[in-house]
């Protein structure tokens, strides 16, 4: 079993940064897809970026390409979210994930989940 915990949510305000991580621990894989996804109040969740763990091939929702960068650091056993120009919009929890899909964009496709932090963007 994977264990992900992600960290680095807060307050912010609009056009602000904030960098998110999520930690593996427990047994990882090379060939897991890491996610990131979203959910707001009310709302489902959705796929935002999804990073592979052995090349680092990135994949980003329409709504944050442009602003929201992933990478990974294997010696870490972390993968980042990099979130400029925040907006509104973008106030979820935000949820780490890891799938044995190649590059899954979908909330099915992921077994391990982190807990979540919460992001929320003022204006």
């Amino acid at each position: 079993q994977v264990y992900l915990v992600e960290s680095g949510g807060g307050l912010v305000q609009a056009g602000d940064s904030l960098r998110l991580s999520c930690t593996a621990s427990g047994r990882t894989f090379s060939s897991y897809t890491m996610g990131w996804f979203r959910q707001a109040p009310g709302k489902e969740r959705e796929f935002v970026a999804a990073i592979s763990w052995n090349d680092s091939r990135t994949n980003y929702a329409d709504s944050v390409k442009g602003r929201f960068t992933c990478s990974r650091d294997n010696a870490k056993n972390t993968v980042y979210l990099q979130m400029n120009s925040l907006k509104p919009e973008d106030t979820a929890v935000y949820y780490c994930a890891a799938t044995l899909y190649l590059m899954g964009t979908m909330t099915p496709q992921y077994r391990n989940w982190g807990q979540g932090t919460q992001v929320t963007v003022s204006s």
